[in-house]
């Protein structure tokens, strides 16, 4: 399979997950294990990690700690559950600036 039939396949996926939540999901970074933190920030805890070849679904995002990571530097932080945040620098929206609403 060619890397457009499997960016096509991974937008196909997102596009039905985001029709049963509401919310738009993402790919992760491949080779990434991402590291899923109670607030938006590096200095947060770790309450979990992604494995390889895992999705997120943004609920919205906020500014936090800058990352530098496989998709640029940026400030944004995406909600990916309740207290749950990923550096959007790890996630592939196709977009360097906000992709969801802001978290209140």
């Amino acid at each position: 399979m060619s890397v457009e039939e499997e960016l096509g396949e991974v937008q196909n996926l997102t596009q039905r997950a985001a029709g049963s939540s509401g919310y738009q999901s993402y790919p992760v970074a491949p080779g990434t294990e991402l590291n899923v933190r109670s607030g938006p920030g590096t200095g947060y805890p770790v309450v979990k990690v992604l494995p390889f070849g895992a999705s997120v679904t943004i609920r919205c995002q906020r500014a936090g700690t800058t990352v530098s990571g496989p998709y640029g530097t940026t400030d944004i932080w995406d909600c990916v559950g309740n207290g749950q945040f990923v550096s959007d620098a790890y996630v592939r929206t196709g977009s360097d600036g906000y992709v969801a609403a802001r978290c209140g």
